[in-house]
Formats: C-alpha cells, structure tokens, sequence
C-alpha cells in the first residue's frame, strides 16, 4: 500500500504577516487610501489649512477686525508693517481676515453637514427598514422638498428669522440631508433582508438597536464618502448667501464675505480677491479629491 503524500505546506519565512493575521474592512480600506496620493496629498493640504486657520490669527500682530489707523488703505504685503499680505481698502490685515474667515466657513461646513449627516441617515434609515406607509410618507416629503429650489428656501429662512451664525448652518443642514436620505434608505432596503438583520430580529431586538447596532454601521463607509462632497457644497452654499448679504455679519468674516469685498475692489487691489479665492478652492479641490480617494478605497469591488 502506497503513502499519500503529503500537502505542500509554504515554509514559516514565506508567509507574510497579512495571511497570519486578518485585516479587516477599515483597515484594508486605510492603506488603499494611504496608496492614493491625490488623497493624502489633499488631506495633508486640509489638514494645514484647518490648523492655519484655528490657530493662525493668535500668531499674528493684527486681528481681523483691527484696522490700522495709520494706514487706513489698501497697504501692499509689507514686513515691516506687519501685513505679510497687505490690508484691504479700509486697513484691516488681509490675512488675518482670510484665516479667520476660513475658520468661519470650515465651521459653517462641518456643523451644516453635521446636521444634514445626522437628519439624512435617520430619515434614511428609518424609511427603508420600516418600509410600507412610513417609507411612502417621508420620501414623499423628501420629493416635496427636492421641488422647493434649496437656495431659495434658505434665503427665507434667514429673511424670516435674521441672520446670525447658528441660523446658518441649521438652516443650509436642514436642506442639505435630502440626497443622504435617499442614499441611506438604498442601502437600508439593500441591508433589511440579510442574513445577520433576520438574526436580529429573531432574538428579539428592538427596531431602535438594529439600527444603530446593525444599519447604521453598514452603511456608514457610504455616508462617509457623501459627507466629504457635502462640505464643499455648504461651503459654496455659504459664500453663495454672503455674497448675496446673507451670511455672517460685520465684524465677523468669512471666504464668501471677503470674496464679495474682493469682487468689488478687483480693479484696485486683486488680492483681496486673489487670497480667499485660493484658499476657499483649494479647500474645495481637496475635498472633492479625498472624497474620490474614500470612495475608491471603501469600495468592496476594488478589493
């Protein structure tokens, strides 16, 4: 009687660290994205601008709302002076009110999309695990909503309620959650069926802990990839009302305000234009990259 013989068996050095241990979905989906060198370029171009614009102003000589009486006028960039950037037609250092007005607009843009994350993915979620009149109901009021132009209905609400800060993002986030809603439902109708969701309800879970222990978690690579382009769309929503006289009032600023100011002074000193207009779209060019990067990377076909 003839011996089997044996498997072939790799030796010990051969295998790599990766078939001993298991990475999971986030893992594997964070070196893909560190293999993306748009993304992590753009997310190290965010991470200073964010950091410039937190912390910048307190490292500066002049605050943005600090006119200079002894040049109370357009004063090109000047060392001495203290102006590495100049100062706009009435004195006030132009970078100090760009940082700051970065600082503005990146708050505005991550609270909006904060309120639209959170609205969207609960509406979103609730929609399409419930299904039948309730998920009639809410994307029949998602559809009435997407008929009403979203600007248009922002603009009456700051006419109608005033303009400060906090209206702002409440109002932009409160339009910005349709899309979301739609996308989280989607996945939710896709999710509902599954294996590990009749395992749920079968030991007898509340509809509450499904969704936040089972739905939300699947789909949040999803929400994640949408919440990087919903930024720069709040942001650009953002300098939209400013530019129309909506936005933040004087003193504060921010890159809509101080490209409105820029616009009207291009023919005499294009910086003013010039300098927020860099910052906001590079900004904005970043984002879109990183969102691009996430949904490369979070994308279980690529793997």
């Amino acid at each position: 009687m003839t011996d089997m013989a044996a498997p072939d068996v790799p030796p010990a050095s051969n295998i790599g660290p990766d078939a001993i241990e298991g990475r999971s979905l986030w893992q594997d989906a964070w070196r893909r994205l560190m293999r993306n060198k748009a993304a992590v370029a753009s997310l190290i171009i965010l991470g200073l601008i964010a950091f410039f614009s937190v912390f910048g102003p307190y490292a500066l000589a002049w605050t943005y709302d600090q006119i200079d009486w002894d040049h109370v006028e357009a004063v090109p960039p000047s060392l001495a002076l203290k102006h590495y950037l100049g100062t706009d037609s009435v004195g006030r250092d132009l970078l100090a009110r760009t940082l700051f007005g970065g600082r503005v607009s990146l708050t505005v843009g991550l609270l909006a999309t904060s309120v639209a994350l959170f609205i969207g993915v609960t509406v979103g979620a609730v929609s399409g695990y419930l299904g039948g009149k309730v998920d009639q109901l809410l994307m029949r009021f998602v559809d009435l909503m997407y008929s009403v132009p979203l600007t248009f209905f922002v603009i009456i609400l700051m006419v109608l309620f005033g303009r400060n800060f906090i209206l702002m993002f409440l109002a932009i986030g409160s339009v910005e959650w349709l899309t979301m809603a739609r996308i989280v439902r989607g996945q939710t109708l896709t999710l509902k069926h599954r294996e590990f969701m009749e395992a749920a309800r079968a030991s007898g879970g509340s509809t509450a802990s499904i969704l936040i222990r089972h739905v939300v978690p699947n789909v949040l690579g999803v929400v994640i990839v949408y919440v990087t382009l919903t930024i720069p769309q709040v942001i650009l929503l953002e300098s939209f009302l400013s530019f129309l006289g909506l936005g933040v009032q004087e003193p504060m600023t921010s890159w809509g305000v101080l490209i409105n100011e820029g616009a009207a002074e291009l023919e005499i000193t294009p910086r003013t234009l010039i300098v927020p207009a860099v910052f906001m779209t590079a900004t904005l060019f970043c984002l879109n990259f990183l969102g691009d990067g996430l949904r490369d990377a979070l994308d279980p076909k690529d793997r």
